[in-house]
């Protein structure tokens, strides 16, 4: 069974133009530098089982999320089956198994925010984003969306935090333009 991108490609080679070889080899060199990534985070963690959460912090903290391919060498390289690292990053919601969006978007959804129309800001910014409502990250990996409970803000309802930059009493039609700030 073919696992990596590389190996996905090298059945291909010699099927490929010039251009696409220089393709190959530099997706061949990302994917060396990627494993070798992994492995120099998970020496440290190496055979020690106690240490699954902080190896996979540090996976993600270097990555930005986790790949199938970093739990399934973590568990290894720690001594758990891949199922228990599967299960510890499943079950931790610091963990992230696709990558995020360069811009994170919070949309308050406490009390104050949900009774001044925190919903239709939120689905605002869906149709604005281009996203459906089961999305968390844009098809084009501008925005990673969360609702969250209360910023404590609630003078200033309904709130949209886009990375440091908070938005207060923010209307549906005002997310557009917002939004245009991060593209």
């Amino acid at each position: 069974m073919v696992e990596t991108l590389g190996e996905k490609m090298a059945i291909s080679k010699g099927k490929l133009n010039s251009r696409e070889k220089l393709k190959y080899e530099i997706i061949e060199e990302t994917e060396i530098e990627f494993q070798g990534k992994i492995s120099e985070i998970l020496e440290k963690f190496e055979n020690d089982p106690s240490k699954i959460i902080l190896a996979l912090q540090a996976l993600q903290n270097v990555l930005g999320y986790l790949p199938k391919e970093a739990i399934i060498k973590a568990a290894k390289k720690i001594g758990v089956p891949v199922s228990h690292a599967y299960g510890v990053a499943t079950f931790y919601h610091q963990f992230r198994l696709k990558p995020i969006g360069k811009h994170t978007v919070y949309f308050c959804f406490g009390t104050a925010c949900h009774l001044k129309g925190a919903e239709s800001i939120y689905n605002a910014f869906l149709k604005a984003a281009n996203m459906n409502n089961y999305e968390n990250t844009s098809k084009d990996g501008r925005f990673t969306i969360h609702k969250v409970r209360c910023f404590g803000a609630c003078s200033m309802a309904p709130i949209v935090k886009i990375d440091n930059d908070i938005y207060g009493k923010v209307t549906p039609s005002e997310i557009r333009k917002i939004i245009s700030k991060y593209r």
